[in-house]
């Protein structure tokens, strides 16, 4: 995998981004004697494990400090890891240690997360490239190196499991090394077509300007998506013969595609995999499989006219909405679609995302706070600790 960048903050910037709990027991440590303790790291939902951002992070600043810090990772990165389930003991010492735990669990929860939904989301769609487009939906740069590395890691894991295609690149030049790429990728939003005034003239513009890239061109501007496809694959017959023309859909929620409504949908699906119709379908999944927007229905609609015009070669891409379970509506429909843009494996709950530290040992006596027994190691749990003890962990470690 590609070298990222060193993530953020430094020695300097730490302090004024860290819990002030942290910072004041830092200095009661400093003037009260060190201990040796060990944390235990662990998540409250299942995720794929991408933590290799946040434990550089720690060891660069505990190197800084003159320190030195041992992580005991349980699980590799992209293993998959129980709710509760310990993830990494770390030793050290509690000065070095203590006040950085809030920027810690902020680099490794987020990124756990977009890592297991990248994982499912290629899994369910193993013949689909897909394209990570999450910066926009980011909360800065920090963010969006650590969404673009949990979609690399949950990924590279789902071509090693069910030889996916897996995440091929991403839209911003600075995330693009995570996915072994040097740019971005991407051809055109929707504010080239509005400037140009047509969907041909926006590509042929973007044809014109680039020639030897290939061409994925946005037709729901106007909302003819069908006649704008067959257009667009007319006027460049070598490029749709060679394959290296797409069609991108990205029509709202707010309407069909051209040319569907609830029956036409219907039928469509009904047409191509009735199977998908069968069974019992949730709302929501009905949504996805023949409901307004980008569903299911929609690509095979644009699959059917592409092909009676004679441009069976041209690619679909397919934007707006994909996260795991639209994914997996998508899988159970076979719908044909060649690339889909997601920003939606980001995590939907944020409060999912919460990772939690906890000292269990101060000076090699386990100690931790009642209600977390579970943290200790396997081999001194099964001794016992009293609960009779000092378990204070307090706000520091909740």
């Amino acid at each position: 995998m590609a070298v990222h960048k060193p993530l953020g903050p430094g020695v300097a910037e730490q302090p004024g981004l860290t819990d002030s709990y942290f910072n004041i027991s830092r200095e009661i440590i400093a003037q009260h004697g060190d201990a040796d303790v060990v944390y235990a790291i662990f998540m409250r939902r299942p995720v794929t494990l991408a933590g290799k951002m946040a434990t550089d992070w720690l060891e660069r600043m505990v190197s800084a400090r003159g320190g030195s810090v041992k992580i005991d990772a349980l699980h590799a990165d992209g293993a998959w890891v129980g709710a509760g389930e310990p993830i990494y003991y770390i030793t050290g010492s509690m000065q070095q240690l203590v006040d950085l735990e809030t920027i810690f669990l902020q680099r490794l929860g987020a990124a756990c997360v977009a890592a297991y939904n990248a994982y499912q989301m290629c899994v369910d769609l193993p013949k689909v490239a897909f394209l990570a487009m999450d910066a926009r939906h980011c909360a800065g740069a920090e963010m969006a190196d650590l969404m673009a590395y949990g979609a690399s890691v949950g990924s590279r894991k789902a071509r090693l499991k069910a030889n996916a295609i897996g995440f091929v690149g991403c839209a911003a030049d600075a995330t693009a090394h995570f996915f072994e790429q040097e740019k971005g990728m991407g051809t055109m939003p929707h504010a080239l077509v509005g400037y140009a005034g047509s969907t041909v003239e926006a590509a042929r513009m973007f044809h014109e300007t680039y020639p030897s890239r290939p061409l994925t061109v946005l037709v729901d501007y106007f909302g003819a998506e069908i006649d704008d496809a067959i257009t667009v694959a007319q006027n460049f017959p070598e490029m749709a013969a060679s394959g290296t023309l797409s069609i991108r859909l990205d029509t709202h929620g707010g309407r069909f595609v051209q040319g569907l409504d609830t029956q036409a949908s219907y039928a469509v699906l009904e047409r191509h995999v009735p199977e998908a119709i069968r069974g019992y379908r949730s709302d929501r999944e009905l949504k996805h499989l023949m409901g307004t927007g980008v569903s299911a229905a929609a690509v095979w609609h644009l699959r059917e006219h592409l092909d009676k015009a004679g441009f069976n070669k041209v690619k679909i891409v397919a934007s707006s909405g994909f996260g795991p379970d639209k994914c997996r509506v998508f899988a159970l429909a076979n719908a044909p679609v060649d690339v889909i843009g997601t920003g939606s494996y980001l995590p939907e709950k944020w409060s999912e995302t919460y990772a939690t530290a906890d000292i269990i040992s101060y000076n090699g006596t386990p100690r931790v706070k009642i209600g977390r027994e579970f943290l200790f190691r396997k081999e001194v749990a099964t001794k016992g600790v009293s609960n009779s003890e000092d378990t204070t962990g307090g706000e520091a470690n909740s």
